[in-house]
């Protein structure tokens, strides 16, 4: 199982692969409704109408995933210390959910010492992925074209595939794949 940080979720491009890797059954997503409402908050800075987007669009994954919702244990939220206290939830829920792997951007406030006295391991997307690509390579291949062809649809340009899983913050993939 892997715990989905907000900052990893709010990415179309990042989230489209990472949900198509788990549609293959690559891995098992967790996330807890103040990580889907962390989300949709951050898209406010996008302008009007981008909360609503993201909000459909959380709707829609909790439709598709309806198992990977958890509720962090309230004793969980208590005990667990972390430098920012605001990311105490996230932790939380990665052990509700029985997370092996926390996926997040931010290493700075989840130091794998911490993590791993509760049995995680921290991994950005890039590293998740590319863990993924060297145990089933075609299926991320394939999530990874499929994600590719929809985003230069919707653009109507043709964006070079490396660029673009380089802007999902996502380089090593992009090496590997492109």
């Amino acid at each position: 199982m892997v715990c989905l940080d907000a900052c990893v979720l709010y990415p179309t491009v990042l989230r489209e692969i990472l949900m198509g890797c788990a549609a293959r059954r690559l891995f098992r997503p967790v996330w807890s409704p103040r990580i889907l409402e962390e989300w949709a908050r951050a898209t406010r800075k996008l302008g009007p109408g981008a909360e609503d987007v993201a909000r459909a669009e959380i709707a829609l994954l909790r439709d598709r995933w309806p198992g990977s919702e958890v509720t962090p244990r309230a004793g969980d939220l208590v005990r667990l210390h972390l430098p920012d206290a605001d990311d105490v939830h996230v932790l939380a829920a990665a052990i509700a959910g029985h997370a092996e792997i926390l996926c997040t951007f931010n290493a700075k406030d989840f130091p794998r010492g911490i993590l791993e006295q509760e049995g995680l391991r921290r991994l950005d997307p890039d590293q998740l992925l590319r863990g993924l690509l060297d145990r089933d390579a075609w299926a991320v291949r394939d999530v990874v074209t499929g994600v590719h062809a929809t985003a230069e649809r919707l653009s109507g340009e043709v964006l070079p595939l490396r660029e673009l899983l380089k802007r999902a913050r996502l380089p090593k993939i992009g090496k590997a794949l492109g």
